[in-house]
């Protein structure tokens, strides 16, 4: 694909994103289209400071080469306890067990002692004073969004527990947008392990893209929540960047406290991958069995699609329900049904179970053009599917009861503008890598 070519689909695929959230805005004449000029600016020159300017790549491939040690660092307490059940690498289900799952424990962990120290609070509060400046939001709906790229969308409202109250609706979706938009740290790690396998070299170069996406979709979430909701009550928005929420009494405490929440973690992903899973494969046999044999299609797709697709299966269901997405997005044409599989098993199902289909793509030798792949990594890299809805619902109505109501008519929108976000980050990154 020629760079006129590259460019003309990536402005394409933007241009439909921003009409989507301008369609669905509860007030048009209210949208702040400096605020939307400067979100998208941002957006793009953070991707060209990654994937165009060495100095800068450079940079981030340290930091991402930190994460693939991390990879390691868990994978010595992960020998300790499992011994050689470890050292098989040969199916997908062993690092999955005793590689990734680990790893989301001890980054949970590690993260708990950042934030005991106050890493994390700085580097936060250092963004959100960028975006209180630049676009012009209230201080905890800055804070939240920036701590979403951080510690995820379970945490972040802790970050501005005492503000949440007195949010305006327009805030709250910024806040829960964001949160829908980006991954937490306690998965970051697993999802390098998913991409990068035991290739020291694989895993640093989807680190740095992970990393890259979680942070540019950010700035990408306040664009689509606010053209969603636009605010009207700036009389009533703060400035203030006090964050609230402790790590604990003590380090100890700290990483105590990390571990735990990180092994709940750990079971919840490893028996919601087992459930989904298991569905899918149901949903499969189901499609395939019945209408794919009595009407004769598996032949027929698997033809088609020269072998990628086993016949008429969910999955296939998905991937042409989200096909034209992923054309839209800059997807070469032959890989766009395998992308959009990809991309609505993150949004009907979850991001964990997208990115374990994408590793098992990866591992079972499936040929991708190195376009579809950063693509498909930039789009799946938020938690924005149906479940959140009800993660959120849950998480921010216990901590501001008087705003459940609010939250549970703000999901669909949430959802929306997360999806959008991520889908707009995977747009630019199609454009600035490969022209």
């Amino acid at each position: 694909m020629d760079f006129f070519t590259n460019l003309m689909r990536g402005m394409l695929g933007m241009s439909f994103l921003l009409l989507v959230c301008y369609l669905l805005s509860n007030n048009r004449r209210h949208i702040d289209w400096k605020l939307v000029g400067i979100g998208v600016l941002f957006q793009v020159l953070f991707a060209i400071l990654v994937l165009r300017v060495p100095f800068v790549a450079d940079f981030f491939e340290a930091i991402a080469g930190f994460f693939s040690a991390i990879l390691t660092f868990s994978e010595a307490g992960a020998r300790f306890l499992f011994g050689s059940l470890v050292e098989k690498t040969d199916t997908f289900g062993y690092i999955f067990a005793f590689r990734v799952l680990p790893t989301v424990v001890f980054f949970s962990a590690f993260s708990s002692m950042l934030y005991y120290f106050g890493i994390l609070q700085l580097i936060i509060k250092g963004a959100a004073w960028l975006m209180v400046r630049t676009m012009g939001l209230s201080g905890p709906e800055s804070l939240a969004v920036t701590a979403n790229v951080f510690i995820g969308q379970t945490e972040a409202p802790l970050v501005v527990r005492p503000y949440l109250e007195r949010m305006t609706r327009s805030e709250l979706l910024c806040l829960m947008t964001g949160g829908m938009a980006t991954i937490a740290g306690g998965v970051f790690a697993a999802y390098v392990g998913f991409l990068g396998g035991d290739d020291p070299v694989q895993q640093v170069y989807f680190a740095k893209h992970l990393l890259s996406a979680s942070i540019m979709s950010a700035p990408a979430a306040i664009v689509a929540s606010k053209m969603l909701f636009p605010e009207i009550e700036k009389e009533k928005l703060g400035t203030e960047l006090t964050m609230s929420h402790s790590a604990g009494n003590n380090l100890l405490d700290a990483i105590s406290t990390g571990t735990t929440d990180g092994l709940k973690l750990a079971v919840n992903v490893g028996a919601m991958l087992l459930v989904f899973t298991a569905l899918v494969a149901f949903a499969n046999y189901l499609l395939m069995e019945i209408p794919g044999n009595l009407f004769g299609l598996n032949e027929k797709i698997r033809i088609a699609t020269d072998n990628r697709f086993e016949g008429l299966t969910f999955t296939y269901i998905l991937g042409l329900i989200f096909a034209p997405v992923a054309w839209l997005l800059g997807t070469p044409s032959q890989d766009i049904l395998l992308v959009g599989q990809l991309l609505g098993q993150k949004t009907v199902i979850n991001e964990f179970v997208a990115y374990a289909e994408f590793g098992t793509l990866k591992n079972a030798g499936v040929q991708m053009d190195p376009k579809s792949v950063i693509i498909a990594v930039y789009a799946l890299c938020g938690f924005s599917n149906f479940a959140s809805i009800g993660i959120q619902i849950g998480g921010i109505g216990s901590l501001a009861p008087g705003q459940r109501q609010a939250v549970t008519e703000l999901g669909i929108k949430a959802l929306i503008g997360g999806t959008v976000a991520c889908f707009m980050t995977a747009t630019i990154a199609g454009i600035i890598a490969f022209h």
